[in-house]
């Protein structure tokens, strides 16, 4: 609809937000009517009309089988729009036009905002199915027209009042129409389905609806006479009531065809089953967040615990295993400390590679340079974890072994991703300017505790490859390729 504006016709930037305020609450009223809307802008030379918006009715047949955004009609082909747009009145149309052998009524209403007729609302109904009307029926025509005169008037759409159609309640879910001391005079099978729901026991027809929410759904202080004011209908507005182990959503739509109101409609859902999975789903999250929390804390219980006992250790081996395994448990519980924090079981692995990267550069003999390049992106936990404890591994090995006593150097982790989204992959090097391999040293075969480790874990329980070479013009590489998408 903006490259429609902006290309075809002269309105403002306040004009189109208008429209879009409109567009936003018009199935509203394409659903009271059983009818299609079709939003015709006059173009800049006045010349034509550009259609840039189409609903159709979700209680009734459309009218429209094609799209009709995007469709450039000269004005005088169709004089209901010239009249709405010239009078700035609703114009309806004595006798059906016939579309492909359907009969269809055709209206025009004009869009109205701050005394101009911004365009013209085109509703067409398809008659073809047309019976006598029950009374749910003449209720919702009844409260089209008023919405209709209010649209002509420039009273609706409500300004500031912006709403979410996929959340809020719609025509089909329930509908109740008020008179002007909130008293009401009809309520759909649904809407009265929902406050049995809420525990009422008798017909809403003839009750205060205000005053028999608030019973239904007792609350405390001023939220209990805002919810009597709100099921009134005497404002533009949404909420929640809950009662008797139910829940119903309500929307209030003041209806003030010629500017005083002569009463409301409000539509109300039960979401009772909805909101208790919202409430199971918060309260699963909650469980996960805290089991991540307490195995993060008994970690860190575990690596103080051997932390002391190397302290104790006379042997300079053993001291050193034993704060191996400290680091090797930090890296892990780095991993639950984030998991605690997020509501999912993905994890941004970049901010942890830098934990670990700044914990293992604790032990560096001498000033050693470690720093990370590129970006690991969002992991699964499954991935997350055991990749810390490789990460972990590479980089004290690194650390430990390329470096001599009080020399310097440099040690670069970096990261890269490939491939499409359902087979994505991480590319990982760990490169380092000491002193390199060892003479015939195989990578597959050789190596301490924690090579092992890496290429269990990396093989194994990531599912990818590992291997080591010698880096140019000194040190060595270490690279990994691992699927990003949990093998388990």
């Amino acid at each position: 609809m903006n490259d429609l504006v902006r290309q075809h016709t002269a309105l403002s930037e306040t004009d189109l937000e208008w429209l879009h305020l409109l567009v936003s609450e018009w199935q509203l009223l394409s659903d009271l009517s059983f009818a299609d809307l079709v939003l015709w802008v006059p173009t800049l030379d006045g010349a034509r009309y550009v259609s840039v918006a189409q609903m159709r009715p979700n209680t009734g047949p459309t009218s429209y089988q094609d799209d009709m955004v995007g469709h450039l009609v000269p004005r005088g082909r169709r004089p209901l729009l010239d009249a709405a747009l010239d009078e700035g009145r609703i114009v309806r149309e004595g006798d059906p036009e016939w579309r492909e052998e359907v009969p269809v009524r055709v209206e025009s209403i004009p869009v109205r905002r701050e005394g101009r007729v911004l365009g013209v609302i085109a509703r067409n109904t398809n008659l073809l199915t047309v019976r006598t009307p029950s009374r749910l029926e003449l209720t919702y025509l009844q409260s089209a027209s008023d919405l209709a005169q209010m649209i002509a008037a420039g009273s609706f759409p409500f300004p500031g009042q912006q709403v979410d159609m996929d959340a809020s309640p719609r025509v089909g879910d329930g509908l109740i129409r008020l008179d002007a001391d909130g008293v009401v005079t009809y309520a759909s099978p649904n809407a009265l389905s929902a406050y049995h729901r809420l525990g009422l026991a008798s017909d809403l027809v003839g009750q205060h609806l205000g005053n028999i929410t608030s019973e239904l759904a007792p609350s405390r202080g001023p939220v209990d006479e805002a919810l009597v004011k709100l099921a009134s209908g005497w404002a533009p507005r949404e909420t929640e009531a809950e009662g008797n182990g139910g829940v119903i959503q309500l929307r209030a739509i003041p209806l003030k065809p010629k500017g005083t109101r002569i009463g409301s409609l409000v539509l109300c859902r039960d979401v009772t089953e909805l909101r208790r999975r919202e409430r199971e789903l918060i309260t699963k999250d909650a469980t996960i967040r805290e089991i991540h929390h307490r195995v993060k804390n008994n970690l860190q219980t575990v690596a103080a615990l051997l932390r002391l006992q190397a302290r104790r250790m006379d042997s300079p081996q053993g001291r050193e295993a034993l704060n191996e395994a400290v680091r090797r448990v930090g890296s892990i519980a780095i991993v639950h400390e984030t998991l605690s924090q997020n509501l999912d079981e993905r994890v941004e692995f970049d901010e942890i590679a830098d934990r670990v990267i700044a914990m293992v550069a604790e032990i560096s003999p001498g000033k050693v340079d470690c720093r990370r390049i590129g970006r690991f992106g969002i992991l699964d936990a499954e991935v997350a974890t055991p990749l810390a404890m490789v990460l972990t591994e590479i980089l004290q090995n690194a650390l430990e072994h390329a470096f001599t006593q009080g020399e310097g150097g440099t040690v670069e982790v970096s990261a890269t991703r490939s491939g499409s989204r359902s087979d994505a992959r991480l590319l990982i090097s760990v490169i380092d300017d000491g002193c390199g391999l060892p003479e015939g040293f195989d990578p597959k075969r050789a190596g301490n505790l924690g090579l092992q480790i890496v290429r269990t874990l990396v093989e194994g329980e990531l599912g990818g490859s590992f291997d080591m070479v010698a880096a140019e013009p000194r040190g060595t590489k270490v690279v990994l390729d691992i699927p990003v998408i949990s093998q388990k």
